[in-house]
């Protein structure tokens, strides 16, 4: 047990709370075996019924998994430590996709990386009003991971890729529109929402009773254009039709402009990665997705990119990776396939 994860049973529910906010709620290895530990005896205790995750702090539900730890792990050359710290993530998002009782993620401020992987699978998530999504791995030589090979492809039209290559965070109209969340509903009535999970009225019926609209947000405006720009199988591809986009004078062309100047910051090799996650998990099933996802951290976290992006973006804080290779047209399509490839240490296997 960890102070930095909660447990309460209150009436029906089993409530969860992360608790680092000093930390953003950043998720540890701790956290990550105790909340297992705790989701496999509430499915087998028939006085609970649901379970709701929810988080202490105004500022994120969660930003993510602590990279830094991976990194220095990395660092030290203890990649067998930071590949158990994966396996036992990824099994965790398994469990919570297949949690037989409603899971309930009560996601107010800013969620991303392993904050996502707690929440996106649950049955039910709740935007409040500081609800963003992001999943930025692109911009630190990571690729999007906790199960984003499942969910990207499976968001409206091209979001997904859209996501995966800006890194750029959907606000509560976004979240709702795209699927990353279902129900919007305001912070200050998370209290009494909380109240009204913990009875024994259907989470349905409670949900119903506090939703409000959620309204369209500035990236579904552009749905249509997202759609037509971020259609490509070759990342190339996409920045060339946005950049001409960009050069066209349309309605569109500021936009197109600032979104392919912020793509060609990231890693080509993870720009690469993520494309081909998106591209091959839309007709996956979600242990194939799980297990590509560990074959692939598995190589990443020895790669230069995720140590050059965690200096610069989170140790150094300079913001000035340098990415090799450093050009998309440097990344072969047999490197980009080297990482998804069978482990001769034996692929993740869930249970």
């Amino acid at each position: 047990m960890t102070d930095d994860i909660l447990f309460e049973r209150r009436g029906a529910a089993g409530i969860v709370t992360l608790n680092r906010p000093r930390a953003l709620n950043a998720i540890t290895h701790g956290m990550i075996r105790a909340l297992r530990a705790q989701l496999d005896t509430w499915a087998d205790d028939a006085a609970v019924t649901r379970v709701v995750i929810q988080a202490a702090g105004e500022r994120a539900f969660s930003a993510g998994g602590d990279i830094r730890a991976l990194y220095d792990l990395g660092r030290a050359g203890c990649y067998d430590q930071a590949l158990q710290f994966m396996r036992d993530e990824y099994m965790l998002n398994a469990a919570i996709k297949r949690f037989r009782k409603p899971y309930v993620a009560l996601i107010d401020g800013i969620v991303m990386g392993g904050g996502v992987g707690v929440s996106v699978h649950g049955s039910h998530r709740v935007a409040g009003d500081r609800f963003q999504f992001a999943m930025p791995e692109v911009g630190i030589g990571f690729f999007p991971d906790v199960g984003a090979t499942w969910f990207l492809p499976r968001m409206p039209g091209e979001l997904g890729t859209y996501c995966a290559l800006t890194g750029e965070r959907f606000g509560i109209a976004d979240g709702c529109g795209a699927g990353l969340a279902t129900h919007r509903i305001a912070s200050a009535r998370f209290g009494a929402l909380l109240d009204g999970l913990a009875g024994a009225v259907s989470i349905d019926a409670v949900l119903a009773a506090f939703a409000e609209p959620a309204g369209e947000g500035p990236i579904l405006v552009r749905r249509a254009a997202i759609d037509r720009l971020f259609a490509g199988n070759q990342v190339e591809g996409i920045i060339e039709a946005i950049e001409r986009e960009a050069a066209s004078g349309g309605a569109d062309a500021e936009w197109a402009g600032k979104t392919a100047a912020t793509i060609r910051t990231k890693s080509p090799l993870s720009l690469k990665l993520a494309l081909a996650q998106v591209r091959r998990g839309g007709s996956w099933d979600f242990e194939t997705c799980m297990r590509a996802e560990f074959r692939i951290v598995s190589r990443v976290i020895q790669d230069h990119d995720f140590h050059e992006g965690v200096r610069a973006v989170i140790v150094d804080k300079d913001n000035k990776p340098r990415w090799q290779p450093a050009t998309l047209d440097a990344v072969s399509a047999a490197e980009v396939e080297r990482h998804f490839t069978p482990l001769a240490t034996g692929d993740l296997v869930l249970p």
